[in-house]
């Protein structure tokens, strides 16, 4: 139980940088964001595939079907919407919108998993989803209240941004579930190879949406400096540490930690990415947050740690 937390909490520090990511780079758009960092995951995954090239011929057709799947939706379609959200809406309101995952997921999980993992009774499972219920709450009031004090704010701007953060919300809940279903049915199969798979099955979508993005910008007349923006050795730099750290060593955590635990309590463990944002956020800020913003965050902790303590009954024993 606590290897997989350590394994969770690892692959949070590492997925809250991609929360910032559109914010230092921001004349770059969402679509550039999105092809760039998963192309580095992509060739990224190229050497890691050849040292790892045994264990990956084993994998089946449906197998690469399965990953392809994965990296479209879970990786370059849920980048896309978080991307365009961030910068349209700034860091803290996106992210506390994907905060709602581990309420999100641990419903969707206790419906659907009960059979294989077992049913944490909702008497057990409803005091955390409470607890990290509030804590968003309090979080996005602050944020809220900052924006209509800004008279310069765009509303319509942010509303897409949220609007897109929700589809993001959608891509992400099904993403851990399917990934969960897959890596639960193979415990012979090792999570590094699964995450080097879903790498390589990035690649090519990842190109092909770069040949693309670059297409559409020449044929607007967009005066926008493709292949890498005005700034490409700091475009560059961030889409390497992004691609190594957040796509490749954060999947892999994760995935050690989805076959180590139940479903329900993985998803709740995606808090550690929400307050690895915040923390970035506010560092890229400068400032430290508000005390509402901090017992926010206080409430979300309280909550994964109640939601560790509950123990998943099993189908014959409910």
């Amino acid at each position: 139980m606590w290897i997989g937390t350590l394994y969770a909490l690892a692959a949070g520090l590492m997925w809250g940088l991609v929360f910032v990511g559109p914010l230092m780079v921001p004349e770059a758009p969402a679509a550039l964001h999105t092809v760039g960092r998963y192309l580095a995951f992509g060739l990224i995954a190229l050497p890691l595939a050849w040292f790892d090239r045994v264990r990956l011929a084993q994998l089946t057709r449906s197998d690469w079907i399965e990953a392809l799947k994965l990296a479209a939706v879970g990786n370059l379609l849920y980048y896309l919407c978080l991307s365009s959200a961030i910068q349209r809406a700034g860091g803290p309101l996106p992210t506390m919108i994907i905060g709602t995952l581990p309420v999100v997921i641990a419903v969707s999980s206790n419906l659907r998993d009960a059979q294989r993992d077992g049913k944490l009774p909702w008497a057990r499972l409803a005091p955390s989803l409470l607890l990290i219920g509030c804590g968003i709450a309090l979080v996005n009031h602050v944020e809220l209240k900052a924006l209509r004090a800004d008279a310069n704010a765009d509303l319509g701007r942010y509303a897409s941004g949220a609007a897109l953060a929700i589809v993001a919300v959608a891509c992400w809940t099904w993403y851990p579930l399917r990934n969960a279903d897959w890596l639960r049915a193979h415990p012979d199969r090792d999570p590094r190879t699964w995450t080097t798979a879903q790498g390589l099955a990035t690649l090519p979508l990842a190109l092909a949406g770069y040949a693309i993005l670059w297409a559409v910008l020449a044929a607007t007349g967009s005066d926008f400096a493709m292949p890498f923006g005005p700034r490409p050795g700091a475009f560059i730099g961030l889409m390497l540490a992004i691609g190594l750290f957040a796509s490749w060593l954060g999947t892999l955590c994760w995935n050690e930690a989805s076959q180590r635990l139940p479903t329900t309590l993985v998803g709740q463990l995606i808090v550690f990415e929400t307050l690895s944002a915040l923390a970035y956020a506010f560092m890229l800020r400068g400032r430290a947050p508000e005390p509402l913003t901090v017992a926010g965050i206080a409430l979300l902790v309280a909550g994964v740690v109640w939601a560790l303590r509950a123990k998943p009954v099993k189908a014959a024993q409910a």
